[in-house]
């Protein structure tokens, strides 16, 4: 596995100069390479590279540029760009043969052992789904396999696109080479020859054949240089279908195949490229506790065309396209009827800052006010959704007037007509985008010129806009109880400011959850515990200092039920505790925990609702240093289901300061989630609320509902934990959800 990331402009500049001293000097002749097929050298090179990255593949031409084969001949010469499968193409997940997208936790191991975990049945057959850019790697590699297996070519030396060559790569190949074709023969010496890999983290375990050259057993990352014979690409295409990452399950396969590494990489990944890689392991890893420390996972903003100004009547994919230009990393405002008070000046009398760098479904927002942004903002983009096929032809004509004839357009495209026409005249970056476009981020990322990301593009029902119940001016919130603590940086979270306390949308009178409460009422007193409605979890995070177990839970206590933490070795962990979490998810409601939280210090107790993929939460947290105050916080990441935005360590937390000890008694406390605000009570009490971008949207996608006690790394969040308190406990009284 790889992690990779940007250091910054001068560090990355630094790098490529340090890279450019390998090359100082005459060019390198390896002898080990030759386009005369009779004789036993490497005579072919393929690069697996993605149309999208040409400089990619233009830089590792410059690189075998620099080395020359036995005829003295540059190696780009015998080189061939090999298309990759792109990951951000597949409009689904794809189905081969050739390919089984899943694998079990048992195989991750198998190359990267870790020793401490207690490696029961229930985590050897934990099932990982592969992430798109893994099996878009595998699949590249498969058909490079495949064009291997038919060729001439004796042996083929396999690049992905961000490597380079080491120092003394040649005179170092040409020493294993050499010794490979004299020791195991001129014909068929071997399968595969590992020349760039990372050993994992235990170490490789391996034969030594001599001081260049090993045979791995397992422990090997990577499958970005390597050289493949003929037989070798046979061998392997047998073997298939690969299960999981190309890498990992190679792996599986060493004792099957007649395998080789050099005793040091000669073949390194850069590390100025960055990488949009996603693994699936991650996850996994995280939850049995096998990562105990994580780098936060932050949004890399990129430099964005802005402003974007979007229109589309209902039904053309206009709120789809508002969350995809939220997933794109765009501040976007949408699906309202009039812009806030304090927006609507700041955009159109160019005052600074506005809050918004995106504008989508925004009603007031016709021909008038938009061609009067156009003139205002010179860079602006324009975004135009449509639904039909004719309507996308007749729109992209090279230059659209108003007095062209619209008969036989549908009526969606005449209502465009004007605005459309209206923009073209003022501006060319006006992009017309039909419901029925087969790769909509393809377009849509090509207009704006970024990256296309790895994920499905939305697919949401258009939103009618909504009316605000007021113009968001300037009206501060009641604050005197309330400390907001550092938030994260992201393009979803607002900096605090003192001119913004978010959209205020009309709701109707009955709040969240009373109006469905029908579709899902839980009521529970914990006499008994009823697995039909909760399930006990066995799983950690890497800030977490216990493994949860359902041991640490009981029912049928003076309070109800009870969740412990202990001090109790469990091979990652050195504490035990306990977390409860709903079987259903819901889409708003009412949550209501009638808890009293554990005191002591270092300890957390949570009260909250949860997803991954994308990270949305909504949080309940008493910090066992201080139980007389409530910390509130929420998660936003844009997506639907199934989108891997999962970034931020810190939400958007604030202090709530109770005015009692909540370890004393039982207290209900409430979180109460609509489509437009979330609200937190206490005792029916309401103590803080938030409302749509105060500071982040509000989550909008069906999320679990949990209460758990666990230790805390972060002292400086809960306290230092004094093992000596331990065991100590959170009692649940009753717990009550109607959504």
């Amino acid at each position: 596995m790889k992690h990779t990331s940007d250091n910054g402009h001068v560090s990355n500049l630094f790098y490529r100069v340090l890279l450019g001293t390998r090359w100082l000097g005459p060019k390198s002749t390896c002898r080990s390479f030759g386009n005369t097929r009779e004789k036993n050298t490497i005579s072919h090179i393929y690069v697996i590279n993605l149309d999208r990255q040409t400089r990619r593949w233009q830089r590792t031409q410059r690189e075998l540029r620099r080395i020359k084969d036995e005829s003295r001949t540059p190696l780009a010469n015998m080189t061939d760009r090999f298309s990759a499968i792109d990951a951000a193409a597949f409009t689904s997940i794809p189905s081969s043969p050739d390919l089984h997208p899943e694998y079990s936790l048992s195989d991750q191991l198998f190359v990267e052992p870790a020793p401490l975990l207690q490696f029961g049945e229930a985590n050897s057959k934990h099932v990982v789904k592969m992430t798109r850019q893994e099996i878009a790697i595998a699949m590249s590699h498969i058909q490079v396999w495949k064009e291997i297996a038919s060729s001439e070519h004796s042996y083929t030396l396999i690049l992905e696109d961000d490597v380079y060559f080491c120092r003394g790569f040649a005179r170092e190949l040409d020493s294993v080479w050499l010794e490979l074709t004299e020791t195991y023969g001129q014909q068929d010496a071997f399968d595969v020859l590992y020349l760039s890999y990372e050993e994992s983290k235990s170490g490789v375990e391996k034969h030594d054949v001599s001081k260049r050259l090993y045979r791995p057993l397992r422990g090997l990352w990577f499958l970005s240089g390597y050289v493949l014979s003929r037989r070798g690409a046979n061998a392997l295409l047998k073997l298939l279908p690969v299960r999981g990452p190309v890498d990992l399950w190679l792996n599986r396969q060493f004792q099957s195949l007649d395998v080789f590494a050099t005793s040091r990489p000669i073949i390194n990944q850069r590390s100025d490229g960055g990488s949009n890689n996603s693994y699936s392991i991650l996850p996994v890893l995280s939850k049995v506790g096998v990562i105990s420390e994580e780098s936060p996972s932050l949004f890399k903003s990129k430099l964005l065309r802005k402003p974007v100004f979007a229109v589309g009547v209902k039904g053309t994919g206009v709120t789809s396209l508002a969350m995809a230009l939220s997933m794109l990393g765009y501040r976007c405002c949408s699906d309202i009827k009039e812009l806030p008070e304090v927006e609507h000046r700041n955009l159109f009398s160019l005052r600074r800052p506005r809050i918004f760098d995106a504008y989508c479904n925004i009603e007031v927002l016709g021909r008038k006010e938009l061609t009067k942004l156009a003139s205002l903002h010179k860079d602006a983009c324009f975004i135009v959704t449509v639904n039909e096929p004719c309507e996308l032809d007749f729109c992209n004509s090279d230059r659209l007037l108003p007095q062209i004839d619209g008969q036989g357009i549908s009526d969606t495209h005449v209502a465009h007509r004007d605005v459309i026409a209206a923009l073209m005249q003022l501006t060319d970056n006006v992009l017309v985008l039909s419901s029925s476009e087969s790769n909509k981020w393809e377009v849509l990322c090509k207009f704006l010129e970024c990256e296309v990301p790895i994920c499905e593009y939305p697919d949401i029902d258009d939103r009618k806009p909504r009316r605000l119940a007021s113009t968001g001016n300037c009206v501060g919130q009641e604050q005197s109880r309330i400390q907001f603590l550092t938030r994260d940086e992201s393009p979803w979270i607002i900096p605090a400011t003192s001119c913004w306390n978010g959209i205020h949308f009309e709701e109707p009178e009955n709040r969240a959850g009373k109006r469905t409460s029908k579709r899902n009422f839980i009521k529970d007193d914990f006499r008994q515990f009823d697995n039909r409605s909760w399930r006990l979890l066995s799983e950690t995070f890497p800030s977490n200092l216990a493994l949860f177990e359902p041991d640490n839970f009981s029912v049928g206590q003076r309070a109800g039920a009870m969740l412990t933490v202990k001090r109790e070795a469990v091979g990652v962990r050195s504490f035990t505790s306990a977390s409860i979490g709903s079987r259903s998810s819901f889409l708003y409601g009412t949550f209501t925990a009638e808890i009293r939280p554990a005191n002591t210090r270092g300890l957390i107790t949570g009260v909250f609702l949860h997803r991954n993929s994308p990270r949305q939460e909504i949080d309940i947290e008493f910090l066992g240093k201080d139980t007389s105050k409530l910390l509130v916080n929420v998660y936003y990441n844009p997506g639907t289901d199934g989108s891997r935005y999962d970034y931020g360590y810190r939400g958007t937390p604030a202090i709530v300061d109770l005015g009692f000890d909540a370890s004393r008694d039982f207290h209900r406390y409430t979180i109460e989630w609509s489509e437009h605000s979330i609200r937190w009570l206490v005792d029916e009490t309401q103590v803080h609320v938030r409302r749509n971008w105060n500071p982040s949207p509000i989550p909008q996608l069906p999320l679990h509902f949990f209460v758990n006690l666990w230790p805390s790394r972060s002292e400086e969040l809960a306290g230092k934990l004094d093992e000596r308190t331990l065991p100590a406990t959170t009692e649940i009284k009753s717990i009550e959800i109607k959504s």
